[in-house]
């Protein structure tokens, strides 16, 4: 995927509202207006100016970012990926605007405060789901943001405060120089899976009955991967790997098809069973999911992160470990 100097962006886009270049300001708002329109035909309804000058406007903007904004074919058009970008910012720039006259005519904004949270990839959308949920109970309304990508990546934008926290298997990779924080919200065993014909065919006990069996797994890139591998050679079981994902989601999809036998987190061997009608083969605490948040406090002080952390600990995790 293309990389772009988000820093560059904004330092444009705030020179345009900040330094008071209307024609910088006006063009950013034309593009932000068809973004949200949908066309250059609605936007110049909305706006009460000709197609002609909206299209005006987008080529200079266009021109001083040096990046196409829309992808154009025919009369249709779509942002590109720098077009997403752009529009990100400016939905942030102008909802502000909005915020500062309701701020000046003393008018409540309605404006939740934001949570933006980093998910690593390979973590379990579930155990995201469980982890986060906590956040949205509070008094005062959060409005939640979430952003998947890899470890090392989102950890760099949480060390450029475009991030609030990052819910991780791992710890910080020690090789990434930035000043932050691994805590640790708790860790279970892993439990395999399967439909009850998949598991009808098994031979033998656990975990025996794994050697030769098809197996549905993380991608090498998972610590819990790379642990697996380990037990399993240690146990003297060697599974046909029917299937290798990074998305866990996807993973799990294949498994409940009858594709094979899947390892999940146990912390949630019961709601998966309940909604997916699948069968408990075996688990075994020699292979463990920890999970993290990382942050860039050494001591948390967002409300919302520290109620992630505390019900991670207090209920999540705490039910797991007086359970086994």
């Amino acid at each position: 995927m293309k990389e772009y100097n988000l820093t560059a962006i904004v330092k444009y886009l705030l020179t345009g509202v900040f330094s008071m270049e209307w024609l910088n300001y006006h063009h950013l708002y034309y593009f932000w207006t068809v973004a949200r329109a949908g066309s250059i035909s609605k936007a110049a309804q909305h706006l009460r100016v000709s197609s002609p000058a909206i299209s005006s406007q987008l080529r200079s903007l266009e021109e001083s970012l040096g990046e196409e904004l829309f992808l154009r074919s025919g009369r249709s058009m779509t942002m590109s990926e720098m077009g997403r970008v752009v529009f990100s910012y400016a939905d942030e720039i102008f909802g502000l605007g909005r915020e500062l006259m309701n701020t000046v005519k003393e008018r409540p904004t309605g404006r939740p405060p934001r949570l933006l949270v980093g998910v690593v990839d390979v973590l379990p959308k579930m155990i995201a789901h469980w982890l986060i949920e906590p956040a949205l109970g509070l008094q005062e309304s959060v409005r939640i943001v979430c952003r998947e990508g890899d470890a090392d990546k989102l950890v760099t934008q949480l060390a450029m405060h475009e991030l609030d926290v990052v819910l991780s298997d791992v710890p910080i990779n020690p090789n990434i120089k930035v000043k932050a924080y691994s805590h640790l919200l708790g860790e279970c065993g892993t439990t395999f899976v399967a439909t009850p014909t998949v598991a009808k065919v098994l031979k033998g006990p656990f975990p025996q009955s794994l050697h030769r069996a098809p197996m549905l797994l993380p991608t090498e890139n998972s610590s819990v991967r790379r642990n697996l591998d380990l037990w399993f050679e240690s146990q003297g079981i060697r599974p046909v790997v029917a299937g290798e994902f990074q998305d866990y989601a996807l993973l799990r999809a294949f498994g409940q098809a009858g594709t094979g036998v899947f390892p999940i987190p146990s912390v949630f061997e019961r709601e998966l069973k309940r909604q997916d009608s699948l069968h408990r083969v075996g688990s075994t605490d020699d292979v463990q999911h920890r999970f993290f948040a990382i942050s860039v406090d050494r001591r948390l002080r967002n409300p919302a992160v520290v109620a992630i952390c505390d019900s991670a600990r207090k209920q999540l995790f705490d039910r797991v470990s007086r359970a086994a």
